[in-house]
């Protein structure tokens, strides 16, 4: 090997080795790998640069907004609410028409948006069923995942599939071109959780009793399990309060007494009832008859209730939750903007409008000064806040968000959904608009989604601002910084080593031996780094390989982008795994007891079907 090639493959380990470690995001290590390559003259800057217009970063942009106007419409979460009303309470009928619903919306609305519309659909399906909703929660993790293999743009790799395709000099793959392959290892999912898998589910999380709904969430058990029993109070402001006219930056409530102000209800003397909770900030001013609903952290504070000119007041029902003031149990997302950063310098209260009254980090409750401690993956916070505040929280965060809400009573969910827009009409029409020209070739997959992403834009079917704050930038800077690794391994004959060693390794049993080769080599490095740069960097070798057994390309990178999406195996695979690991109560093993079974159907389903598709 050349110096150039040890090198770039010195490069791509140590990357490697950061994606799995996760020390550092992404998108980060992408650009340090590129940097590195740069650096060392392996690319030229404009070959560096080459990855930021590629025709793939544009087109999955794209696809992002086009994505996001199914959210924002209400179209996606409408198919939600049907599978809620017709699954019924049978654990397999609920799993095959779960499965059924979700697989399509997942071939049009990315994995990690599907499975966050639906996660608080079917964990509510398993409650009214008395089923566990671990029997549930890895099968729509896999199924979200299955269901990016059913259409050109239903996942990354399937559109690095498509583009590896034509810079090879042929042409791209057609939108259905993934659809058999995809609806195959559908059924062959669907076939295995019927039957076997099912006996392999686990149930961690103990089934409902009695049929229930998330209105009866109890407070009383969140307040228990953080640590807050007895620390809420609700406060009444006396006329003769110091406190009146005084902001809450200026009464230095926490500080001096350990007192936290949550919410806020207008109640002038002389009025009946006091109005609605309001959210509160540094600025908010305190006025005669306020009553203040309060967490006491300290028995100073309630010591000096009274000197303060605040009179207590039974809560109504005996507790603080209520329909104007919620409670809610959250926890970080793997991606969460604010791993890292502490409670106070992620600006919670003034960010979103809530409190949060207490920590949790591996079941362990934080009793100390929790809002310094730097928040990790899994956290898990109870918050609280009026409803009008945390309504459009929890819409905000349901997709791509920096938490997942655990869960929420019925009156906020009813106010956090999305209804459906008076323009999803509209909506549905670009989208179909979008699709045939996309399958009749009339008009480059790239341009066709750009025109669906403005027409959407235009019409007002989507808020372009809340899409910019939406969109995954990691991923999209993922694949432009990984790009150009492709690019480094083909110039310098990396690719070619790699596929000459699989071609003699394995090629030598025949094709179907290769295209398990590549397959198995895909789906193993998909259960640890992101299956976008795992298709940046097997699809090269994929071609090469095809070049050095002298076979045609399009079996290897179909069985490549299909074992792109094989990530069942491990919590880590995908952002999807993540995502239903706390709800499902999931251990490592539990993936892979599952998982792994699913990859080998995938593989069969890959070796027996697309030769027939795609001849060698």
């Amino acid at each position: 090997m050349t110096l150039e090639i040890w090198i770039v493959f010195g490069i791509l380990a140590a990357t490697i080795v950061l994606f799995v470690s996760d020390r550092l995001r992404l998108d980060i290590t992408a650009l340090l790998a590129l940097m590195a390559l740069a650096l060392t003259g392996i690319l030229t800057p404009a070959e560096a640069a080459a990855g930021f217009g590629d025709t793939t970063v544009l087109l999955i942009a794209a696809l992002f907004v086009v994505s996001d106007a199914l959210l924002q419409t209400g179209i996606a979460e409408a198919m939600g609410r049907w599978l809620g009303r017709i699954a019924g309470t049978s654990e397999g009928r609920i799993l095959v028409t779960m499965m059924l619903v979700v697989a399509p919306v997942s071939a049009f609305v990315s994995s990690t948006g599907t499975v966050a519309i639906m996660l608080p659909v079917v964990v509510s399906v398993a409650n009214r069923a008395g089923i566990s909703p671990s029997r549930l929660l890895l099968p729509l993790a896999y199924t979200a995942l299955i269901g990016g293999m059913l259409t050109a743009i239903g996942t990354p790799p399937n559109i690095i599939a498509s583009e590896a395709r034509a810079g090879a000099g042929r042409d791209a793959f057609g939108f259905f071109s993934f659809t058999p392959i995809g609806v195959v290892v559908l059924g062959a999912a669907i076939a295995f959780l019927m039957t076997i898998g099912r006996r392999l589910l686990p149930s961690r999380v103990e089934p409902a009793r009695t049929p229930v709904t998330t209105d009866q969430l109890s407070f009383e058990d969140l307040a228990a399990a953080y640590h807050v029993r007895g620390a809420l109070a609700r406060l009444r402001v006396r006329p003769d309060s110091p406190l009146i006219g005084r902001t809450i930056a200026e009464s230095h409530l926490s500080d001096d007494y350990g007192m936290t102000v949550l919410a806020v209800h207008t109640w002038p003397p002389g009025t009946a009832t006091p109005g609605t909770a309001r959210p509160v900030n540094a600025a908010t001013r305190f006025e005669t008859g306020d009553l203040l609903d309060v967490q006491i952290m300290t028995e100073q504070g309630a010591q000096l209730a009274d000197t303060l000119g605040l009179d207590r007041v039974p809560p109504d029902n005996g507790s603080l939750a209520g329909q104007d003031l919620v409670y809610l149990e959250v926890a970080l997302t793997p991606r969460s903007r604010f791993i890292g950063q502490t409670i106070v310098e992620a600006d919670v209260r003034n960010r979103f409008g809530v409190n949060v009254l207490g920590m949790q980090r591996l079941g362990r409750v934080f009793d100390g000064d929790f809002a310094g401690e730097p928040l990790r993956f899994g956290d898990t916070l109870l918050v609280a806040g009026p409803a009008a505040t945390l309504a459009p929280v929890v819409r905000e965060q349901r997709y791509y968000g920096d938490f997942v809400v655990v869960a929420a009573p019925t009156e906020l969910e009813a106010q956090a959904g999305t209804p459906l827009s008076p323009r999803w009409p509209l909506a549905v029409a670009i989208l179909v608009a979008m699709l045939a020209a996309m399958v009749t070739n009339v008009l480059p997959t790239m341009i066709a989604a750009m025109l669906a992403a403005l027409a959407l834009a235009l019409t007002g079917c989507v808020r372009l601002n809340t899409v910019y704050t939406r969109m995954s930038w990691e991923s999209l800077v993922l694949i432009a910084a990984m790009l150009p690794m492709a690019t480094a391994l083909q110039k310098t004959g990396g690719a070619a080593l790699i596929a000459t060693a699989l071609v003699d390794s394995v090629g030598a049993f025949g094709p179907l031996a290769l295209l398990a080769g590549i397959f198995l080599l895909t789906s193993v490095l998909s259960q640890f780094i992101s299956n976008t740069a795992t298709a940046v960097l097997v699809m090269p070798i994929a071609l090469q390989a095809s070049v050095g057994l002298g076979v045609a390309p399009e079996p290897l990178l179909m069985t490549a982008a299909i074992a792109a999406s094989t990530a069942f195996a491990t919590p880590v695979a995908s952002p999807v795994n993540t995502l239903v690991l706390a709800p499902g109560g999931y251990r490592f093993a539990d993936y892979a007891r599952v998982g792994v079974p699913l990859q080998v159907l995938a593989l069969i389903v890959c070796l027996a079907v697309t030769p027939l598709l795609f001849p060698f």
